[in-house]
């Protein structure tokens, strides 16, 4: 069986439901953005949200993917970093409880978070405490974390350090393993531009990107953004967000349509399709087949609160897939 391996920020979301947006303009948190916040701040509107109705699940980009793919039925595990803490055991034990091999390095400093800010309009809001997670490094990777895996999924925003990214690429090679890329977030495309284009044409065999992040990459619009992309990896997939996906393997291109949802939250709708995309490559599905299981799954997951979906809509999701 196709086993898939995850690398990322490992963190603990915490999604936060706002009666209305003042908790954000008391907290000075521009709606919709993502913040990098320190300790003290994460700890303060912690506290400060605590009547709030929260769900707390393992998170981060990578994370995400990882529990899709387990949850489809492959063997995964997951490679990050986490406190000696309780946010750290809760991670642990929830990737255990989801059937993931956690390769988890302990620190002592306090886990990282992401404390989502729902809006009633759906709209969310991240004050983000890294912490343990941005303490990963290139000589905490071991060749054994790689054994036994076809896949290596990397979440963009480990670009920010670029030895991580070149260890594990090496290893993941030395293995035999295919390199997935999500590209993540188009800022840090921007200000990785240079390094990301050495490392995706000679390290990355698939790439996910959003529109955003293609024409950060690229300079153009996603249908010439992902012929450009295509050019220099195997597969090529660009999200288009209401109008479903672009993807292209040689000369081989397909567009794949969403499938019809009511969205009340976008939290890991791209983690998500990754996780169905994959799932489809690793059943040796046709390109178009693996774009439609991929909007299946980010479909479904923007029906919930939060990146993690309950036994119903999983059942929803089985009776569309198996």
């Amino acid at each position: 069986m196709t086993k898939i391996l995850g690398i990322g920020n490992a963190l603990v979301d915490i999604m936060t439901k706002l009666p209305d947006d003042n908790f954000l303009k008391e907290y000075n948190l521009p709606k919709g953005s993502m913040q990098l916040v320190d300790h003290e701040f994460i700890k303060r509107i912690s506290a400060a949200s605590e009547k709030f109705e929260k769900i707390q699940s393992s998170g981060g980009s990578a994370a995400n993917t990882i529990h899709g793919v387990a949850r489809l039925g492959l063997d995964a595990g997951f490679i990050g970093k986490v406190g000696e803490d309780d946010l750290g055991d809760f991670f642990y034990n929830d990737m255990k409880n989801s059937n993931i091999e956690p390769k988890l390095l302990r620190t002592q400093t306090d886990s990282g978070r992401a404390v989502a800010l729902i809006s009633p309009d759906s709209e969310r809001t991240f004050a983000t405490f890294l912490g343990a997670a941005v303490e990963l490094s290139h000589q905490d990777l071991k060749n054994e974390f790689f054994k036994d895996f076809d896949y290596l999924h990397v979440e963009g925003y480990l670009v920010l350090n670029h030895e991580l990214l070149k260890k594990a690429s090496e290893l993941a090679k030395q293995n035999g393993l295919k390199i997935s890329l999500d590209l993540a977030s188009y800022n840090v495309v921007e200000d990785n531009i240079d390094f990301l284009k050495t490392y995706i044409n000679k390290e990355v065999d698939i790439i996910f990107a959003n529109e955003e992040e293609a024409k950060s990459y690229t300079g153009k619009e996603p249908e010439e953004a992902l012929d450009e992309l295509a050019k220099q990896c195997e597969i090529a997939v660009v999200k288009v967000g209401k109008d479903g996906s672009l993807i292209k393997e040689g000369e081989e291109k397909h567009k794949v349509k969403p499938i019809e949802a009511n969205p009340v939250d976008t939290t890991g709708a791209g983690d998500a399709y990754a996780a169905g995309f994959l799932y489809g490559l690793a059943k040796q599905s046709t390109l178009d087949k693996c774009g439609e299981i991929g909007s299946i799954l980010a479909g479904k997951v923007i029906e919930v609160v939060g990146a993690k979906m309950d036994e119903n809509k999983w059942k929803e999701i089985y009776d569309l897939v198996m």
